[in-house]
């Protein structure tokens, strides 16, 4: 009987892993913008999970969220993702566009997420200084309330790390260098819903 039950659990453990397709849906800041080929986060994390789980980077620079809303869906239905890494809002907020708008589209790409079963890693951001605290606050606040209303998987600040450190950011002090690609990827893949 031993030996039977030994027997199973060996053939388990040398069942190929199921691998998960991880969609990155984002802007500039996950297209590499700035960055020579194969220098952004999102192609290091590729490099990182393969064989096992696939990542595709449907990111596009300049996005806002409602841009993100209307490609989704034709996103999911292409993919079929296991996982999305939301990481959008940057660019409403830069453009200084109405929160209350940025936290609906979110909402709704979340939602259309979790109808096909997709879990969602929703990445948050923050603006530089100065935009003022009170809509800096009220930006970040977006990410925080929907982290906790879907129970996501959550990274708060994908820059947390180097944000106030100039030294890590392109020219245009938007951009963060390749010096920091890797530890944006490190930070987003400690949150992945993957086993």
């Amino acid at each position: 009987m031993f030996s039977y039950l030994r027997l199973i659990a060996l053939l388990l453990m040398a069942l190929p892993v199921q691998a998960a397709t991880v969609l990155v849906f984002g802007d500039s800041l996950s297209a590499g913008y700035g960055l020579s080929p194969g220098q952004g986060w999102v192609t290091l994390l590729e490099h990182s999970l393969a064989p096992h789980h696939r990542v595709i980077n449907a990111s596009v620079s300049g996005e806002t969220t409602a841009g993100g809303l209307s490609r989704l869906p034709a996103a999911l239905a292409r993919h079929r993702p296991d996982v999305v890494v939301l990481e959008l809002g940057a660019n409403d907020g830069l453009r200084g566009l109405p929160l209350t708008a940025m936290k609906n589209n979110l909402e709704q790409m979340i939602r259309l997420a979790r109808q096909g079963k997709t879990q969602v890693l929703l990445v948050g951001l923050i603006l530089p200084p100065n935009y003022g605290p009170k809509y800096r606050d009220e930006f970040h606040a977006v990410y925080d309330s929907l982290a906790r209303q879907y129970e996501l998987n959550y990274v708060p600040r994908l820059m947390a790390d180097f944000e106030a450190d100039t030294s890590k950011f392109q020219h245009d002090g938007l951009h963060p260098s390749a010096e920091v690609q890797p530890r944006m990827m490190e930070t987003v893949r400690a949150k992945l819903p993957l086993s």
